[in-house]
């Protein structure tokens, strides 16, 4: 049954677990795609995620100035990652607007990870929300992002 509320995305990796793990939380600006999926006014050049609850997830602009994008609001390596996504459909950081994205790594075997990616709380949008979804649940939506997390993770467990 689909929850309107929640756009879940699945992906295989071809990389260890723990490798997995750092290529999304400490090398999220290699493979984001910060020409396109930003919200602050300066060029992107790297996204962070603090590694701990409470941290800030946000993105770095070529002059040195940050937008924030969210919170870390659960960090438990190599398994399991919670973030708050503070993004409104206007796409600008709106801290009092808090969906949630959960970011499952399960090992597959020595040399693979299964990704499972959740976006909830989405009715939080309130008469946005079928728009934010159908964003958020298109090709060019988490589905992008996790092709693109696939590959670079690839990329590491060779190097």
């Amino acid at each position: 049954m689909t929850d309107a509320n929640t756009v879940r995305k699945v992906v295989s990796v071809k990389a260890p677990q723990d490798v997995a793990w750092r290529a999304f939380t400490e090398k999220m600006g290699a493979w984001w795609p910060l020409a396109t999926h930003k919200i602050g006014m300066a060029k992107a050049v790297d996204v962070v995620l603090e590694p701990y609850a409470g941290g800030r997830w946000y993105e770095r602009g070529e002059d040195g100035s940050t937008c924030d994008w969210g919170r870390v609001l659960a960090w438990q390596p190599y398994s399991r990652l919670v973030l708050s996504w503070e993004i409104g459909e206007d796409w600008k950081h709106t801290p009092d607007l808090k969906t949630e994205v959960e970011v499952r790594f399960i090992a597959e075997g020595k040399k693979g990870t299964r990704v499972e990616l959740e976006h909830r709380c989405l009715d939080l949008y309130g008469v946005h929300r079928d728009r934010m979804r159908g964003i958020f649940d298109s090709e060019k939506g988490w589905k992008m992002l996790l092709d693109a997390f696939a590959a670079r993770a690839a990329e590491e467990a060779t190097a």
